[in-house]
């Protein structure tokens, strides 16, 4: 069972590790607020992780045929969110963040910010469902009531590598922090804010490709 939980613990690490829209969004929350804001953000992405994780281990494969026969909508409205976010991102003045005192409901928002933005990205699934063939996971080798415990344990391991990857990027980038001058932090900002900007307009005109093709063919 040992093999389960490392085998879920390198999933969880090897799906947050592509540098993607949440990954800017870490990195700019713990450049503007610190590095429990920057941990929080990426642990949204964990629980979302460990969502699809869980569906995909029980079976319930529904989720992945919706995604793939309504991926164009499901590509449209991830656009539409992670696009907002990015828009917010680049009108927020990370000075006036750094100065005010951070309050824990915001940390909260933070993370369900991050988790908006996966739950409605499809290639979540995707990437952990591609994690779980490089592993070779299979649990069809256990009983059925191994195999809960096993599932179990794999979730587990899944959101911690997660988490263990978020907690180390934040503290990394949080090193840096200190060395950052304000004026290196608002182009930052502006920055992380065009780039998540730019993905969801990727994405939403992905989907929206996807859509006149459709009708089209």
């Amino acid at each position: 069972m040992l093999e389960v939980f490392l085998k879920g613990l390198i999933i969880g690490i090897g799906a947050s590790i592509p540098l993607g829209p949440i990954g800017v969004l870490c990195i700019q929350k713990t450049l503007s607020k610190g590095r429990l804001a920057g941990f929080l953000t990426g642990l949204g992405a964990s629980i979302s992780d460990t969502f699809y994780s869980a569906i995909s281990l029980l079976g319930l494969f529904l989720v992945d045929t919706f995604v793939d026969n309504h991926k164009a909508l499901v590509m449209l409205v991830g656009g539409i969110v992670i696009a907002l976010i990015g828009v917010k991102v680049y009108f927020t003045n990370p000075v006036r963040q750094i100065k005010q005192k951070k309050k824990p409901s915001r940390g909260i928002a933070d993370m369900f910010e991050s988790l908006a933005m996966t739950i409605t990205n499809p290639g979540s699934i995707f990437l952990i469902l591609a994690m779980f063939a490089a592993v070779r996971l299979d649990m069809s080798a256990y009983s059925p009531e191994e195999s809960r415990h096993a599932i179990r344990l794999v979730l587990v391991g899944i959101f911690l590598g997660s988490a263990l990857w978020w907690y180390l990027l934040s503290t990394l980038i949080n090193v840096f922090r200190k060395k950052f001058r304000i004026k290196q932090l608002i182009i930052i900002n502006k920055i992380s804010g065009i780039v998540i900007l730019a993905l969801g307009v990727i994405s939403f005109g992905e989907g929206l490709f996807l859509i006149i093709k459709q009708y089209l063919m």
